[in-house]
């Protein structure tokens, strides 16, 4: 059985074999970077894409490369995807909060209220 993969690098090992999964040799494949932007300075960093390099001095200059050439970035970062690190959809419930603490939501704040009426105040005088 030939493995089918989306990802290039599996797709050039041609392993055909599942037994053969994992057993790529180090320079074989390049490890995944993430790339973060900014576009202008005090603005956040945004996730644009990823890369493909030996190591982090090559993933960044890759990164500059493929989505810095049009000079619309001031700063970038790039880490390595493996250091990154997720929460499993299954434990989505430690963001729920509590009923007793609503304060803490923005959401429970009626600021264009109190925004209406302190301008309606202000336009009878």
């Amino acid at each position: 059985m030939i493995v089918k993969s989306l990802d290039p690098r599996i797709e050039r090992a041609a392993l055909d074999d599942e037994s053969k999964i994992g057993e790529l040799n180090v320079h074989e494949h390049f490890e995944t970077y993430e790339v973060f932007q900014q576009v202008k300075r005090g603005t956040h960093h945004q996730h644009v894409g990823n890369v493909h390099a030996p190591n982090a001095e090559m993933a960044m200059l890759f990164a500059k490369e493929q989505y810095c050439r049009r000079g619309a970035a001031v700063n970038l970062w790039v880490v390595a995807t493996s250091n990154v690190f997720v929460t499993e959809y299954v434990d989505a419930d430690i963001f729920e909060t509590t009923e007793d603490k609503l304060y803490r939501d923005p959401n429970s704040y009626k600021v264009m209220d109190r925004i209406n009426a302190y301008k309606a105040r202000t336009s009878k005088v």
